[in-house]
């Protein structure tokens, strides 16, 4: 059931007028559409549509009343002043309905305004979905839309370079082999200058967990590996890490529907803990890493759920804390507030450990309103903040909502579990001037934990 209607939380930032802005120019949008042939896109609507959806499509395609709940809980729509072009049902009406009444038989132009819309206005935050009476999955259609637009080139050039730099090395970052060694050679030594024995295991045969992160750490984040590694130790975990390429668990080719390299690069993740025998993967603060190997990855490649045990930091500091492996020292102090990700969130319910987990640490928390599965989308992990610089503003515009509901906390100390919204928040928080230090769970562990 949705929740019961929200109070606005404060007015001091104004919702977005109807967009005016000039159009974004994207060489990779505009390349692949000057490819396109009539041929070319009915060929391929009709492979994607006939050979990878089926009843789930038609089920849902069906059962739609075109009620329009869907409306209100789209952080786009919100921060847009009501523009019902951009309400979930307007965008698969604009796309995915035109695509089947015309049988494929859409100009370029259409594949265009199809890719901005699933691509750069809608973040498949699956948040309609609770909202919806009938749990239309708004986002798995759009995914959808995604895959053809990516079958017919026509995506972001932001987002498929990121695809890109899976493909050749594994990584998201173009991280080589001997700089991923050095990155934890290098936080090993700063570790010990704190704590002498303490090691980063490397290609540790027969682990108890392998412990896997997105290429974004060691590029700009390093210190989240030094403390990952200090937490291991005090907690007397049995871990390893990869040396070589497999160990980078984020996956933009699911968001671009790239899934022949979402399934390859998420088979080299899978094949490298079995190659390593640990019992389990950890995999660190992420979503939309955490939803591709148990939601969407893993799916295309055959499995139900994933061929080996896999578990997200929350849950894995939940454990740490609930066992007394990890004791704390001191609650961190100043008031937080969490910002609850919707891909562990909406999308596997990890709310009230994120919320023990907080509380266990720190002195005053705050709720956001609204909260848990019910919270607004920061905009970030569902591909929209990898399409790139080109697109910040049409994120900044959607996420006003946000950016009140982030002031109506009234606290400076933002917690997000999550790179993407990390990064995300991190940008709503600069733009609408909120001034909030946004900060991972790891970072506060580390900080009040008895070492």
């Amino acid at each position: 059931m949705a929740e019961p209607a929200e109070k606005t939380p404060l007015e001091s930032i104004p919702l977005a007028e109807p967009a005016t802005a000039l159009p974004v120019a994207d060489a990779g949008i505009e390349a692949g559409v000057q490819a396109l042939t009539p041929r070319t896109i009915a060929d391929t609507v009709r492979r994607v549509l006939g050979a990878e959806t089926g009843a789930r499509l038609k089920a849902y395609l069906s059962t739609c009343t075109h009620c329009g709940l869907c409306a209100q809980a789209c952080h786009f729509y919100l921060s847009n002043a009501h523009d019902p072009s951009y309400a979930p049902i307007g965008k698969i009406k604009h796309t995915l309905w035109e695509l089947l009444k015309r049988k494929g038989q859409v100009s370029p132009e259409f594949i265009r305004q199809a890719s901005l819309i699933a691509y750069t206005q809608c973040n498949m935050c699956r948040r309609c979905a609770i909202y919806c009476p009938l749990g239309i999955d708004v986002a798995y259609m759009i995914s959808v839309v995604r895959r053809i637009c990516r079958a017919l080139g026509v995506t972001p050039l932001y987002l498929q370079d990121t695809v890109n730099s899976h493909s050749a090395t594994h990584n998201q970052m173009w991280v080589k082999a001997d700089e991923w060694v050095d990155t934890l050679q290098w936080q090993e030594e700063d570790a010990r200058d704190e704590i002498p024995e303490l090691r980063i295991p490397l290609e540790k045969e027969g682990a108890d967990i392998m412990y896997s992160i997105i290429a974004p750490e060691p590029k700009f984040q390093a210190g989240l590996i030094y403390k990952a590694a200090v937490i291991m130790h005090v907690a007397g975990v049995d871990w390893t890490m990869p040396a070589r390429p497999g160990w980078d668990n984020s996956d933009m080719a699911m968001y671009s529907g790239d899934y022949d390299i979402m399934g390859r690069i998420k088979r080299f993740h899978f094949d490298t803990a079995a190659r390593l025998r640990v019992k389990k993967i950890v995999m660190g603060e992420c979503g939309h890493a955490f939803r591709s190997v148990y939601d969407t990855g893993n799916r295309w490649l055959g499995w139900r759920m994933p061929p080996i045990e896999t578990q997200h930091a929350i849950d894995f500091y939940y454990d740490l804390l609930t066992s007394g492996r990890i004791k704390v020292a001191r609650k961190y102090e100043e008031p937080v507030t969490l910002h609850d990700p919707c891909n562990i969130v909406r999308g596997y319910g990890l709310h009230e450990k994120a919320r023990y987990v907080v509380n266990a640490l720190c002195e005053h928390f705050v709720e956001m309103t609204p909260n848990r599965e019910y919270n607004y989308c920061c905009g970030a992990g569902g591909g929209v903040i990898n399409c790139g610089p080109p697109y910040k503003q049409t994120r900044m515009r959607g996420n006003s909502v946000k950016a009140r509901q982030l002031e109506a906390t009234g606290v400076k100390v933002l917690i997000a579990p999550c790179h993407n919204c990390h990064s995300g928040l991190e940008d709503i928080s600069q733009h609408y001037h909120l001034g909030l230090e946004v900060k991972f769970l790891a970072d506060i562990m580390y900080e009040v934990m008895e070492k």
